[in-house]
């Protein structure tokens, strides 16, 4: 009999861990997967308590690997030929699932959760390492082998796999609640972004934007940003910001050394009034302690004085380095080299404080009327819907959970 692949079985990771709230895990993990193989008509998805099947029924499996592998709370999964629980079907699955005209190192891993079934584990090992071994030039290599053979014998059937795909790990997005994200452009808002889905938490995401200082390429790189990391959730909502009229009133009221500070709590304002009526509970950044003189310490603590709700820094002990290697990893790195300046760059100051006091920042802010601006700013936002194919649709409501 003729086997092909015809599942990809999928393995749960840190969702092992989480006792009675294990199935409400699962349940979110078997929507985000049926969401994300929307566009493969065929697919099947059934989750149970410690695995989800995806029958493929003829659909390309190289294409659902590489669309499942971004899915967070899936700690790996393999392409899987189903077959009998019988030893001779087993047999002659694993030949057929094997190149043998190609002479590779292997090595045979069975684990039977059936414990009825008549041979153990070792001796399903034994068995098929022989057939391998009679019928090809392969040679066993138990420590490093080229191939990995993976046999579990379950109640209903057999599984045959050849290889293990590491997944994205992490818990489903959207488990853990919702967050609002600053997207400026750069390389580390994008991985920030990244690292908080990652737990769980849907993201929406907010930008600030100042033209004529800031042009149109910056904002569709931001929005490229945007469908880059909406594939790790489906979609994103993003939330454009027109700042210019704030920002100017910054540098006029505030001296030059200040005027970072004093703008990104504004822009932290803003976040969090945009956040609190997208039913967000927390607002990230991509901030990392030091790397610039608005991310001291001090810088740091001045800025969150105003924020209502938590302040999440995914990377605050990352190094630039490991923030850079994290985003070629996850496809954002060539978007967020493009030489497209946002607002912060462009209005950079000679000499910025890097130990700003909050009562000198009350004391400029007190110059002007702020408050109006910045609730202008939110209530002037444009939304903006992004999926990961880079389409996207403007003025449209976003569905909440």
């Amino acid at each position: 009999m003729d086997y092909s692949y015809e599942y990809l079985l999928v393995r749960y990771g840190e969702l092992s861990l989480k006792g009675k709230n294990k199935k409400n895990f699962i349940n979110r993990l078997r929507e985000n997967t049926k969401k994300a193989l929307a566009g493969f008509k065929k697919c099947k998805v059934e989750a149970g308590y410690d695995r989800m099947y995806i029958y493929l029924n003829g659909e390309n499996p190289d294409t659902v690997s590489e669309v499942i592998s971004k899915v967070f709370g899936i700690s790996s999964f393999s392409l899987a030929m189903k077959v009998p629980a019988d030893m001779d079907a087993i047999l002659e699955a694993t030949k057929q699932a094997c190149d043998l005209s190609v002479p590779k190192t292997f090595k045979v891993r069975a684990r039977r959760h059936d414990k009825m079934f008549p041979v153990i584990s070792d001796q399903i090992n034994r068995q098929v390492a022989t057939a391998i071994l009679k019928n090809s030039d392969w040679k066993v290599d138990v420590h490093h082998p080229q191939v990995e053979i993976i046999i579990e014998v379950r109640e209903d059937a057999a599984y045959i796999m050849t290889d293990k795909i590491a997944g994205a790990g992490g818990y489903p997005v959207g488990i853990g609640g919702r967050a609002m994200v600053l997207l400026s452009g750069g390389i580390d808002s994008p991985v920030a972004g990244y690292q908080v889905m990652k737990r769980g938490i849907h993201i929406e995401a907010i930008h600030f934007a100042a033209p004529p200082y800031t042009s149109s390429n910056a904002l569709d790189k931001v929005k490229k940003l945007g469908s880059e990391i909406s594939a790790y959730q489906g979609d994103l909502v993003l939330h454009v910001v027109p700042f210019t009229t704030l920002q100017l009133a910054i540098y006029h009221y505030c001296p030059e050394s200040y005027a970072i500070t004093i703008m990104r709590r504004m822009m932290m304002r803003i976040a969090t009034e945009l956040a609190r009526r997208r039913h967000c509970l927390a607002v990230a950044t991509g901030e990392s302690v030091g790397q610039v003189a608005s991310q001291t310490l001090e810088s740091m603590s001045v800025i969150s004085q105003i924020a209502c709700m938590p302040i999440l820094r995914p990377l605050v002990c990352m190094d630039k380095i490991e923030i850079i290697d994290l985003s070629r990893k996850i496809g954002t790195y060539e978007t967020s080299i493009l030489p497209f300046e946002d607002c912060c760059t462009i209005f950079t100051p000679k000499a910025p404080a890097t130990k700003p006091h909050l009562d000198k920042c009350e004391e400029y802010e007190a110059k002007w009327d702020w408050q109006t601006m910045v609730e202008d700013c939110v209530n002037q936002a444009e939304m903006i819907r992004l999926s990961p194919n880079m389409d996207e649709v403007e003025d449209e409501e976003a569905d909440l959970f």
